[in-house]
C-alpha cells in the first residue's frame, strides 16, 4: 500500500523516530478537509471504473476527460476545491498529492489483482526478474529499496545513496556519476537475502510521464552521447531511413524523433534498453509492493518526504538540478508528439499504456484542434 505523506515541515529526525506512515497531514484545517469531500464522488467514480476492469478502454476513448480527478503533471489542471483566489495554500496542495497517492494506490491494487499479473518476484519470468532486480537498489543501514528509473532523476537519488553509505562527502560534489561503483544491488544477494529486505525494507521508486521521459531519453543519447549514436543511432538511420541501407557514411548523430519512434515499434517492451523501456518492466509494480511512488513532477517535495521517512540524516538533501540540465517542457513535448505521423504514435502508446494506467496520467491529447494550436 502506498503511504499518505508526512508533514514537510516535521523535523527529519522525528519522521524517522516516528517509523510509521502518517495519514493527512494535521496541518490540513477542517476548511480544507471540507473542500476535499467535493472531489470524493469523481474519485470513487474513477476507482468504479478501475473496479471495473475497463479503465484502458476508457482512457483511450477518452472518457475520463470530463472527470474531476487529480492530474500527476506539476503543471496540469487543478481541482477547483483546492483554488484559492487563484493561489493554492500549501495545505490544499498537499490534500491533492494525498488524493493522487490514493488513487495510484487503489489504481494498482485493482489492476495488479488481476489473475494474469505477477503477484511476487519469484512469479516473474527470469528475464523480468533479472531486469528488476538489477534495478533495485539496497541500503542496508536505512532499510530501503529504491528501483531506479531512467530519465526520472535517477542519478541524483545515486549520489543521495552513495552519500548515505560514505562513498561520497556530499550531493553536491562535482564528479562524474559511476552508476555501478559503491551501490548495492538487490540482484547481488542470496534468495533469502531478497526475500528479507522485500518484506521488511520500506520501498520506493519515482515516475514521470511516459511520453515526456521518452522524448527526454532521445534528446539526450541522440543529441550528446557519442556511443548511443553509434550503437542505436547508425542502425536506425540505416533500417528506417530511405536509401540508408548501405550508407557507410552514417554516424548515427541525426536520428529523427520518428525514426527513433518506429525503432521502438520493433522492439520488444522486455529487450528495450532501459532508458526507453517502459517503466512498469523495469520495476515490476505489481510483483513488488511499493510503499511509496513519487512523481518527478513533484520531485522536490516527494523527494524531502522519502528522506525523512528512511530517516535520512539532516545534512543530506535532495541535488538541485544541474546547471546545463535541459527540461522537456510543455510545449517541446507538444511539438515533438503533434509532429508525428498520428499512425505511429497510436501504435506506440500500447507499448506504454500500463506507464499511463498505473501511474494515472492521461493520455496525450494530438487531435488536430489541439495541434492546432
Amino acid at each position: 500500500m502506498l503511504p499518505r505523506r508526512q508533514d514537510y515541515g516535521m523535523k527529519r529526525g522525528a519522521a524517522a523516530r516516528s517509523g510509521s506512515l502518517i495519514n493527512f497531514r494535521s496541518a490540513v484545517n477542517s476548511g480544507s478537509v471540507r473542500r476535499s469531500s467535493a472531489v470524493l464522488p469523481s474519485v470513487l467514480t474513477f476507482l468504479v471504473i478501475v473496479a471495473s476492469g475497463g479503465l484502458l478502454l476508457m482512457i483511450e476513448k477518452g472518457m475520463l476527460n470530463s472527470m474531476e480527478t487529480p492530474s500527476p503533471r506539476g503543471n496540469g489542471r487543478r481541482l477547483d476545491f483546492i483554488r484559492q483566489a487563484g493561489k493554492r495554500s500549501a495545505d490544499a496542495a498537499d490534500v491533492e498529492l494525498q488524493i493522487l497517492q490514493e488513487i495510484r494506490n487503489r489504481t494498482i491494487k485493482t489492476m495488479c489483482s488481476q489473475k494474469n499479473m505477477p503477484h511476487s518476484i519469484w512469479s516473474l519470468s527470469p528475464p523480468q526478474r533479472k531486469t528488476l532486480l538489477q534495478h533495485i537498489l539496497v541500503n542496508d543501514e536505512h532499510r530501503f529499496l529504491y528501483c531506479y528509473v531512467p530519465k526520472v532523476a535517477c542519478s541524483n537519488w545515486k549520489r543521495v545513496l552513495k552519500v548515505l553509505n560514505g562513498a561520497l562527502e556530499n550531493v553536491d560534489v562535482n564528479i562524474k556519476m559511476d552508476h555501478r561503483n559503491d551501490l548495492l544491488f538487490l540482484s547481488s544477494l542470496k534468495p533469502e537475502e531478497i526475500r528479507y529486505r522485500l518484506k521488511h525494507y520500506f520501498k520506493f521508486m519515482f515516475v514521470r510521464e511516459p511520453m515526456e521521459r521518452l522524448l527526454s531519453a532521445y534528446r539526450n543519447k541522440f543529441g550528446e552521447i557519442e556511443s548511443y549514436q553509434k550503437r542505436y543511432g547508425v542502425e536506425i538511420i540505416k533500417r528506417y531511413r530511405k536509401g540508408h541501407a548501405k550508407d557507410t557514411s552514417v554516424t548515427g548523430d541525426d536520428v529523427t524523433f520518428a525514426e527513433f519512434v518506429r525503432y521502438l515499434l520493433d522492439e520488444d517492451v522486455e529487450r528495450m534498453n532501459e532508458h526507453w523501456m517502459p517503466v512498469y518492466n523495469l520495476c515490476q509494480p505489481c510483483a513488488v509492493s511499493y510503499d511509496f511512488i513519487g512523481s518527478y513532477e513533484n520531485l522536490e517535495s516527494d523527494a524531502e518526504f522519502v528522506l525523512q521517512r528512511i530517516g535520512a540524516p539532516p545534512y543530506v538533501h535532495f541535488p538541485e538540478r544541474q546547471t546545463w540540465y535541459k527540461p522537456v517542457t510543455t510545449e517541446t513535448l507538444h511539438y515533438y508528439l503533434c509532429s508525428l505521423p498520428q499512425k505511429l504514435l497510436r501504435e506506440l502508446l500500447p507499448k506504454y499504456i500500463l506507464d499511463f494506467s498505473l501511474f494515472t496520467y492521461p493520455l496525450p491529447n494530438t487531435t488536430t484542434e489541439h495541434c492546432r494550436h
